[in-house]
């Protein structure tokens, strides 16, 4: 399967990471992109937990969340490692004990694969990431090699532009003016 823009995202079902849960008895459970049906969802893979450039990347997204829900934006992100693995890393590194948000685990790479970014020979995701509608359609998407982050304020610019329903010229920004 090769998610496309424009084509419904692939559904599933991965348990997740709640870190603002920690230490509750919820801090564990199952999540669906099914249950975000009627808002618009960022969802972003990562190679690995416990390396050096994807802790970068979740801490540049946590620290523009607020950002994104002024935008009724999720923002969830995805790796092959367990819950178990993501909640160490949180505990262990000072930067990721302030996340916000959901970090899935696709243990059994399915959704990594379902999504097109899955590097099958290392069992690891590629950085890709998915701006997906309220409807539950990918509007865009972007895939990175391992070695390369991301840049959220991108990421921002486009959310902008796709919820904007306009034509929006190159390097339009918010408040710019639109197509007719």
């Amino acid at each position: 399967m090769t998610v496309q823009v424009g084509q419904p995202a692939p559904d599933f079902a991965v348990e997740a990471y709640d870190r603002t849960k920690d230490g509750s008895d919820d801090q564990f459970k199952e999540v669906k992109l099914s249950d975000y049906k009627g808002k618009w969802v960022c969802l972003f893979f990562y190679p690995l937990d416990f390396t050096f450039v994807c802790p970068t990347e979740i801490v540049a997204f946590n620290n523009e969340l607020g950002e994104f829900q002024d935008r009724e934006c999720e923002v969830l992100t995805a790796s092959t490692d367990s819950v178990f693995s993501h909640k160490g890393w949180c505990d262990s590194h000072e930067d990721l004990a302030k996340l916000n948000y959901l970090m899935l685990a696709d243990t059994n790479h399915q959704m990594s694969q379902d999504y097109g970014v899955l590097l099958a020979d290392k069992g690891i995701a590629y950085r890709g990431v998915f701006l997906i509608d309220p409807d539950g359609v990918v509007r865009w998407l972007a895939v990175h090699d391992l070695g390369v982050g991301r840049n959220v304020n991108e990421v921002l610019r486009v959310l902008d532009a796709l919820q904007t329903d306009k034509l929006c010229p190159c390097n339009w920004n918010k408040g710019d003016e639109t197509l007719n």
